[in-house]
């Protein structure tokens, strides 16, 4: 049998690391629905499980709402550029490329 090569372990885990985003979607999901589900016996919940068909697109849309205002929320303090910055110092690659541009323009700068 061959060997996968450490490429195709690579792909997979991408893979993998794919599709736990799309898991975790369904998850916040279920977890919506366990939460309404407990609001069931009020007043409240039944409003919403008796116009089932109404009562879904207006909880995607405040969902989806909720979701871009946490977004701009995050872009505004800048942690998603922060997260990034972080990450590309501990990568071994762009570390190097980041000395070989530094070279450069010290190489430019000289004349």
């Amino acid at each position: 049998m061959k060997k996968p090569s450490k490429k195709a372990l690579i792909r997979w885990k991408v893979y993998v690391d794919r599709a736990k985003m799309y898991i975790g979607y369904l998850q916040f999901m279920m977890i919506g629905f366990v939460f309404l589900k407990s609001y069931e016996d009020t007043a409240f919940g039944q409003l919403i499980f008796e116009n089932i068909w109404i009562s879904l697109p207006v909880i995607f849309l405040v969902c989806l709402g909720l979701f871009l205002v946490i977004g701009r929320v995050d872009t505004l303090l800048g942690l998603r550029e922060e997260e990034m910055r972080n990450a590309s110092n501990t990568n071994p690659v762009l570390r190097q490329i980041s000395k070989d541009i530094s070279k450069l323009k010290e190489q430019l700068e000289k004349g």
